[in-house]
């Protein structure tokens, strides 16, 4: 009778013990927590640069006029002086819709004395970057390739307008489409 009384006692459930279950979780939210810090460590960029904040409490140059700044492209070397330049807001020449690409830019100059005369051949530069900015496609302006060749486009038909090459490069502060 004995053996009839333990055959019919409930068997003690087979599977993973509780604590095992609680060490696999917290060990899954540790390793989730540590992946996305590290991931939003390494796209914040490097800690030595400057906070917004800082930056904000600066007075921005206005149009034409130049300001020298530490630090560039991350090829390194010697910026020259930036003139700012209005923002550009043109019609994009995608046939079946319209589009509207509204661009900002600050020109990196070889030098000071060059700001005066970005400021003296402004008509003709913002003439110059309209036309080049309505033959754009959204594709195309969209894509990576596209907007480093409207860089070096850029430079270069401000370098055509100047009597010296005094713009090194275009850098594009807002770049919007709608």
């Amino acid at each position: 009778m004995a053996e009839a009384a333990e055959e019919k006692a409930p068997a003690a459930p087979v599977g993973i013990p509780m604590k095992m279950v609680i060490i696999l979780i917290a060990g899954t939210l540790v390793l989730g927590l540590g992946g996305a810090f590290a991931m939003f460590k390494m796209m914040s960029g490097s800690s030595g640069e400057k906070p917004a904040a800082e930056g904000a409490a600066e007075k921005p140059a206005t149009h034409g006029e130049a300001e020298s700044k530490g630090g560039g492209h991350a090829g390194g070397g010697e910026t020259g002086a930036i003139a700012d330049l209005d923002p550009f807001i043109v019609n994009l020449a995608d046939s079946p819709e319209v589009r509207y690409l509204k661009v900002t830019m600050k020109l990196e100059l070889t030098n000071a004395s060059a700001a005066e005369e970005i400021t003296a051949r402004t008509p003709q530069i913002r003439d110059a970057i309209l036309v080049l900015l309505t033959s754009l496609d959204s594709v195309t302006a969209r894509s990576p390739q596209g907007k480093h060749k409207l860089r070096e486009d850029v430079t270069q038909r401000i370098n055509g307008l100047l009597p010296k090459k005094s713009v090194k490069t275009a850098y594009f502060t807002d770049f919007v489409i709608q």
